[in-house]
């Protein structure tokens, strides 16, 4: 029998039409879209299967939206294929925000709690920094030591007659396959592109996003989440959860609080993440939700293990078969 990971996908994957099948196939789904419309005050899920796109990628939509997806799947698997977690999953993980659906996924929260969670996240990091200040960019064909040094040397602001001062730009993902996004000041961002085309990196590329997440210009973000997180009842998981922060899991309820809180402004640690449940045993990845990009940056992190995406009512289908 292979060990299996369910993992959880975040920011990227959304586009418009995503959950309207699982919503047409399956009474579990359609229950949970609208639970996460009630629990926003908000017809989501109209807006997740009819666009507009630019409304789907505000950051408030994206969050509670690709979380929706994820928990609708999981929850057809649940009623309809008997999948349990607590005795045929080994470990669950998710990428940013995808973190808090694999919480509510193993019941740290619960549905309408992750909803408001992260639309309470997505509006806060949307305000913690002024549009055009910040950025991101993916730094492709590097190693975490190669995007360091571009980072350290893209901070340094050089004014003749003036002292050295420096910007804010980190490593915000971690992805492994020779991709690294970092994050931080608009003008960073841009030092550290040109920097990469100038050591013959690869691919280096502004990343269409509307703020730098995942670096210390999303202070005020961890800062809002750490009141909200304060006022929620957090569960211990029927099966431990591989954090972000750390890479490596984590059951205690305070320690998850804390860790959600951390991640806001910490580098998504997901390729140690990857190797760190592989190393505990896992051979099998399952991406539940919204696209497939997880499983493409697994199978880049290490080709032996097994991996499959369920999104769509022919992948749940395909997915019950295979078991």
């Amino acid at each position: 029998m292979p060990v299996q990971a369910f993992i959880f996908p975040g920011q990227g994957s959304q586009s418009v039409g995503m959950g309207r099948d699982l919503a047409d196939a399956f009474a579990p789904a359609r229950e949970v879209f609208q639970e996460v419309d009630d629990a926003l005050g908000q017809h989501l899920s109209k807006l997740m299967f009819e666009g507009p796109i630019e409304e789907l990628t505000r950051t408030e939509n994206t969050q509670p939206a690709l979380m929706a997806v994820s928990l609708a799947v999981l929850r057809v698997l649940e009623r309809e294929g008997g999948v349990d977690l607590r005795t045929q999953v080994a470990l669950v993980a998710g990428h940013s925000l995808g973190e808090y659906s694999a919480l509510a996924a193993v019941g740290a929260f619960g549905l309408t709690q992750a909803a408001r969670l992260l639309r309470v996240r997505g509006q806060a990091m949307q305000k913690a920094v002024p549009v055009g200040r910040g950025g991101m960019a993916a730094l492709i064909g590097v190693d975490l030591e190669q995007a360091r040094a571009i980072c350290e040397e893209a901070a340094v602001v050089k004014e003749e007659g003036r002292p050295d001062r420096h910007e804010v730009i980190e490593i915000a993902n971690d992805n492994g396959g020779g991709q690294v996004v970092v994050a931080g000041e608009s003008a960073a961002i841009e030092r550290a592109i040109a920097i990469a085309k100038a050591r013959k990196v690869k691919r280096a590329l502004a990343l269409p996003v509307s703020a730098p997440f995942h670096c210390s210009l999303m202070e005020p973000a961890a800062e809002a989440m750490h009141d909200a997180l304060a006022r929620e009842d957090i569960r211990p998981p029927i099966i431990p959860v591989v954090a972000n922060v750390t890479a490596a899991k984590v059951t205690d309820p305070a320690t998850i609080r804390d860790l959600l809180v951390r991640q806001v402004t910490g580098t998504v640690r997901w390729r140690e993440s990857v190797e760190a449940m592989v190393a505990m045993g896992v051979d099998s990845f399952v991406e539940i939700g919204a696209g497939k990009v997880l499983s493409g940056l697994v199978r880049r992190i290490n080709g032996d293990v097994a991996t499959c995406s369920v999104g769509t009512p022919a992948d749940v289908e395909a997915f019950l078969a295979a078991r």
